[in-house]
């Protein structure tokens, strides 16, 4: 069995998802995901230009090989750049394996150890108000977890993940339009004296058993971020968001000294060597990879093995710059893995996405059901694709109020 062609397809509805196709000589083709937020063109070119001239001619089976072959032969290693692209084809060629053998790819993994797997939802508020209507619409819907942001008061603008005004709150997505960013003003002391309450409020209007979350954005110092975790301890977070720059790993062994608030960090890692140490020393509770830029399923499963090791569960990054196609790559290593968590899912099923990346994938009353199609489960329409451009963009830069560059 031999891969004979590779294309890569940038665009979708409302997002620039970076779609990889790669066909077979016996009619079998995978899919994978690229996807890297406002700089997608780059993983699609290195794709393009280095990679699918390599993956010609390879047995599709060898997935193992593949992914040894593009980390270990390129001399500059990791990064999101390459690991993108390293996962989608990873990515695809589980596709294709999983479709050779006829079952949903979660059986090549050992099997479900779950019928559903948690998911939380995004609210957001104006101010808390709006924040409580918010929570309030998407436990309706039936979620059991939900990560909760909030307008501070007197902060001069929208801070992450908050809208503008009030009641706009609905499936809020930041508006990443635009090749020159946004900027957002930060006041951390602002935030440090309201967030704290505002949780608590959250907890008292929705009792003990829903599940909340919370992000900071790493907008914190390690000794702000200590402080806020023993402050929220009496909320009894789900998890505390990167509350530090990952970039600063020791923060994390402060932040466990003074607080036994459970924490989050990864969305921003790229492969094992980023967070061995933190899962190794158990200075997190949960690992935020994703299975786009952490190389694929083959790296990624690493993690979640190591992880396992050290009582760290999986949490995985799912924000709409995730196509279907890796969000479904994830789903079924959260069906597999014994160490599961909870998986990050904003709502993707619009007409138009479900048109492009059609599947039987099922969101029920606060967990997600792999489908028992063979392969990922999803699909991909070469013909809605065409209807589709590259629309560049960018995420917002953060400014203290004196015009000091932060953290975003």
């Amino acid at each position: 069995m031999k891969i004979t062609d590779a294309r890569v397809f940038v665009g979708g509805p409302g997002k620039n998802y970076v779609t990889l196709k790669i066909m077979t000589d016996q009619g079998v083709y995978g899919l994978g995901d690229a996807t890297l937020n406002n700089r997608e063109t780059l993983p699609a070119a290195y794709l393009r230009d280095y990679l699918i001239p390599n993956l010609i001619g390879k047995d599709p089976r060898n997935s193992e090989d593949i992914w040894q072959f593009f980390y270990r032969g390129a001399y500059f290693r990791r990064g999101p750049i390459a690991m993108a692209a390293f996962g989608a084809i990873d990515m695809a060629l589980w596709d294709i394996k999983a479709k050779l053998a006829g079952m949903p790819l979660y059986q090549l993994f050992g099997g479900k150890s779950r019928d559903g797997a948690l998911v939380y939802a995004h609210a957001t508020g104006a101010d808390l108000d709006d924040l409580m209507e918010s929570v309030a619409r998407y436990v309706a819907l039936g979620y059991k977890a939900v990560r909760v942001q909030c307008g501070i008061p007197g902060m001069p603008t929208a801070s992450y993940a908050v809208p503008e005004q009030k009641s706009a709150g609905k499936d809020h997505i930041t508006d990443f339009s635009g090749i020159i960013p946004k900027t957002e003003i930060w006041d951390t002391d602002r935030y440090m004296r309201f967030m704290p309450g505002a949780l608590a409020e959250v907890r008292d209007r929705f009792g003990p058993e829903l599940k909340i979350l919370h992000d900071v954005h790493h907008r914190l110092l390690p000794r702000e971020a200590a402080e806020f975790a023993k402050a929220v301890e009496p909320v009894g977070l789900y998890w505390l968001e990167d509350p530090t720059p990952a970039e600063d790993q020791s923060a994390l062994r402060l932040i466990r000294q003074h607080a036994t608030t459970p924490i989050a960090i990864g969305e921003v890692f790229n492969s094992i060597w980023d967070c061995n140490a933190l899962i190794e020393n158990e200075l997190i509770d949960f690992i935020r990879v994703a299975v786009t830029y952490a190389g694929g399923i083959t790296h990624v499963k690493r993690i979640v093995d190591l992880a396992a090791l050290h009582h760290v569960r999986t949490g995985f990054h799912g924000a709409p710059s995730h196509s279907p196609i890796s969000m479904a790559a994830q789903h079924h290593l959260n069906a597999w893995a014994p160490n599961f968590g909870i998986q990050e899912y904003l709502v993707l099923g619009t007409p138009a996405c479900d048109a492009l990346f059609p599947s039987d994938h099922a969101l029920r009353d606060g967990l997600f059901h792999v489908s028992d199609a063979p392969g990922l489960g999803v699909d991909f329409d070469e013909d809605e694709a065409a209807r589709y451009e590259y629309a560049p963009g960018s995420h917002p830069v953060v400014r203290l109020e004196d015009g000091t560059m932060w953290n975003y």
